[in-house]
């Protein structure tokens, strides 16, 4: 496929038909790539999804894509705030695709329908810690039954304005980079930046009950009252008077107040 409208929103842009993990390929190349490098893969047969789940989808039915970010300016302590951004850029895109329907960011960067999940994103630290390699995938053509799991949708499925995917990269592509222009700008400052209240916009994880599975496999349940300033979920645990901060797990939610 040529991506002729993506490649003009990438600083380098590689596709290729198959490979094992566009995260891991990016990685590995990091040091001689530019900032802002685009891989996209027509298959993945080893890719991976939040807490090393299995990531795969039927051949050419989904959009799998990594970005290389290697912000210059900032300590390596703002970069948590990198696959908000890209939550915030596909929830952006997919609602574009769909309106008038609108979708809604699952804290921290998962992208659901109705409670039905479209697009999961997977980032991981350049070893050297010179930057992230942010991965997402986002459910273009498959039917309910191609899905992995019965929760979950796509964008044919949602009768999407368009199905095409250079189309589909170029809008996310073109959201990422301007919110990550903004980001890097303001030296990874969210505040000054205005991207932690973009999320906060988006994000249908405020306001309700959720359960957060912490690493280490323990639980909270409680209300997500709100964003800090690095981007961590703030909870309030059922009968607690003080919140606290999750920095990294995974979210359920339970219930709309």
């Amino acid at each position: 496929m040529d991506f002729a409208r993506s490649r003009q929103e990438s600083a380098h842009f590689e596709y290729v038909a198959e490979t094992g993990s566009t995260n891991t390929d990016l990685i590995t190349t990091a040091a001689s790539l530019p900032d802002f490098s685009v891989r996209v893969a027509g298959y993945q047969n080893a890719g991976r999804g939040r807490s090393g789940r299995q990531w795969l989808a039927p051949e050419g039915s989904s959009l799998f894509v990594s970005i290389l970010l290697k912000p210059t300016g900032m300590s390596a302590s703002k970069f948590s705030w990198l696959p908000l951004i890209a939550g915030l850029a596909m929830t952006e895109a997919v609602s574009d695709l769909i309106a008038p329907t609108k979708p809604t960011l699952k804290w921290p960067n998962d992208v659901l329908i109705n409670e039905r999940k479209i697009s999961g994103i997977l980032s991981e630290l350049v070893p050297d810690l010179s930057g992230v390699v942010v991965g997402a995938g986002l459910n273009v053509l498959q039917t309910q039954e191609e899905l992995p799991i019965e929760n979950a949708t796509s964008l044919a499925i949602e009768k999407a304005h368009t199905l095409n995917l250079d189309e589909v990269l170029a809008r996310y592509l073109v959201n990422f980079k301007s919110h990550y222009s903004r980001f890097v700008g303001a030296s990874g400052d969210a505040v000054k930046s205005g991207i932690r209240f973009s999320v906060i916009e988006t994000c249908g994880t405020l306001n309700r009950k959720v359960r957060a599975i912490l690493p280490g496999d323990s639980e909270v349940i409680g209300e997500a009252v709100g964003i800090d300033d690095s981007g961590r979920l703030i909870l309030l645990p059922d009968g607690a008077n003080q919140v606290m901060p999750v920095a990294a797990g995974d979210i359920v939610h339970l219930r709309h107040n």
